[in-house]
């Protein structure tokens, strides 16, 4: 039986503080007036309905107060009233499948992570699984369930029950890879828009500095990149015809190189131009000209094969190389330059020379302690924008590793971890990137016998990793430099350069010569026609007024006032 009005009224009255515990003083004028109305089940009836208005601006209240709050994670998608990113079924449907068919593990496993997965449960059951493969033991219900249990989290994981449940989702693992497609796109969804929201809150903060969180930024969707944008396994079939399709181009081209030209005859003859997602490192020590040997190949790259060239010098400014640049072509000596002390004809073949360099594709950033955010995302923008064809770098020990180095360690593994990112940087832009490199002083401590000063691959300061995941290995070695004047074999060396291929993954390793011309910080081919250094047959003739050595005179037929005379043999 339902309280009359008036045993109610009297209950409400006498315990008026509890109702006003219970409702705010709105709802009790509310209540109040519907007492004076309504009687019996009609007041019941009301009474639910006040308890009910109640509850919802109870509900608007807790829901205006979340608003206020900083939105990180999932956080953000509530501030929108919205759900993540997400598709709990088909997490359920690869579970199953792992642990259904041992195959579906092995084809699937390098594709997955346990973040993933959006429930919690399941990041759980699939890190079980994950271990049970490593360890090469069986996955199943049983050892699932078994490895749950060791590790402590099965109650976590939604018990047996909800294990074996999984199974009975899916009948196979017919379209597993298809279906985990679809979880990394939604696991991505999800990462962006983390990361959006932290960038957007950090954004409305004064205390943020805009260039660091820039970085933090880019370091962070370059992770999402680096992590989760993998290459499958391409067939024979494919990349036998692929290979086929450029010999086939290298044969239209003449015989041409395959690679990007250095502009060098000898050295181009040997590698075959430097190949696409290669990382060559250049390495020498200090005062051999590492720079200007760059220099030399970047402007014959941009002015003769008019190819697009960056250049990223961390150690000289953009005008120091523009400078080096003009006095090489113009071959002007570059104090000259900087003093502005030319003579008339100076002048004249300074403007005639340089309009090769105005309109040469020469992209340099001069950016200092440049790390490898920014150098990726720099590249990517030239590629974009100018289609370039080779990157240069001035030179590796003067990068960061910027965000991407953890846990503090030491300059060597960072240096590893810079080498490494650059070879990857050559086979995403699928394009030869050129780093310079110093040698340790193992190189001077060693004596001036013959061919002692020559560097080695174990010289390369910091790191064993750039040896490891260079393409090729050049050393420049000058003998001039540590006065030795003759090489091995009795040659001058005055004003040469060698240049020591010492590793060499697609090709043998071997030694060129090259002229350099120390006041112009040019490097060119021997005698500017291209013969190697090693070539005594042939040299030039330095004294004009007597004959080289390995000439010979032939009198003119035109001298000649017999008609009849014989001429089958040379008059010396």
């Amino acid at each position: 039986m339902l309280k009359s009005y008036w045993a109610f009224r009297v209950e409400l009255c006498g315990k008026k503080n509890t109702f006003r515990n219970r409702f705010t003083n709105q709802s009790l004028w509310f209540v109040n007036k519907l007492l004076s109305k309504a009687n019996g089940l009609e007041l019941e009836k009301w009474l639910i309905l006040a308890r009910m208005d109640e509850n919802e601006k109870t509900a608007n209240f807790a829901s205006r107060k979340a608003l206020k709050r900083p939105a990180i994670g999932r956080d953000a998608f509530q501030e929108h009233g919205k759900l993540p990113p997400q598709a709990i079924d088909l997490e359920e449907a690869v579970l199953g499948a792992l642990m259904l068919e041992k195959d579906a593990v092995a084809a699937v496993i390098d594709m997955l992570v346990p973040a993933v997965f959006y429930k919690d449960s399941h990041q759980v059951i699939f890190e079980a699984i994950s271990n049970l493969f490593h360890n090469n033991e069986p996955v199943d219900i049983l050892t699932v369930t078994n490895a749950l249990r060791s590790m402590g989290k099965l109650e976590l994981s939604g018990g047996p029950f909800y294990i074996t449940q999984l199974t009975s989702r899916i009948a196979s693992s017919a379209n597993i890879e298809f279906h985990v497609g679809i979880l990394k796109q939604k696991f991505l969804q999800r990462e962006l828009i983390k990361i959006s929201t932290d960038t957007i809150r950090k954004s409305f903060e004064d205390s943020t500095d805009v260039f660091d969180l820039l970085d933090e930024t880019e370091s962070s969707l370059f992770s999402i990149s680096e992590n989760n944008l993998r290459k499958k396994a391409q067939l024979m079939p494919e990349l036998v015809h692929k290979v086929l399709n450029q010999i086939d181009n290298a044969r239209k081209n003449d015989g041409s190189f395959s690679g990007v030209p250095s502009g060098f005859v000898d050295l181009d003859k040997l590698t075959g131009g430097w190949q696409r997602s290669d990382l060559i490192i250049v390495a020498a020590r200090p005062g051999m000209g590492k720079t200007a040997f760059v220099l030399s190949m970047a402007r014959n790259m941009a002015v003769e094969s008019k190819k697009p060239v960056a250049l990223f010098s961390l150690e000289m400014t953009a005008d120091q190389l523009v400078a080096r640049l003009i006095a090489s072509e113009a071959e002007l000596s570059a104090s000259a330059l900087r003093r502005g002390q030319l003579q008339n004809f100076e002048w004249e073949q300074l403007n005639a020379r340089i309009s090769k360099l105005i309109t040469a594709p020469i992209y340099i950033d001069d950016t200092p302690a440049l790390s490898l955010f920014e150098l990726r995302a720099k590249c990517r923008r030239l590629k974009a924008q100018y289609d370039i064809d080779m990157v240069i770098i001035d030179y590796i020990q003067l990068m960061t590793a910027g965000g991407d180095r953890k846990g503090g360690g030491n300059r060597e593994q960072e240096i590893s971890s810079i080498s490494r990112s650059l070879k990857s940087l050559a086979k995403e832009l699928n394009i030869p990137v050129i780093a310079l490199s110093q040698l340790n002083r193992s190189v001077e401590t060693r004596s001036t016998a013959q061919g002692s000063k020559k560097p080695q691959l174990s010289d390369l300061r910091e790191s064993g990793a750039i040896e490891q995941d260079a393409d090729l290995v050049l050393f420049i070695y000058r003998p001039e430099y540590y006065k030795i004047m003759e090489d091995e074999e009795g040659n001058s060396t005055e004003g040469k350069a060698q240049i020591i291929i010492a590793k060499h993954r697609n090709g043998a390793t071997d030694e060129v010569w090259l002229q350099f011309i120390s006041r112009f910080a040019r490097f060119q081919d021997v005698a500017g026609l291209g013969f190697s250094g090693n070539d005594n047959s042939l040299s030039p003739n330095t004294n004009f007024e007597q004959p080289a050595n390995n000439t010979f005179i032939r009198q003119s037929r035109l001298n000649s006032m017999d008609d009849e005379a014989d001429l089958g043999s040379p008059d010396f």
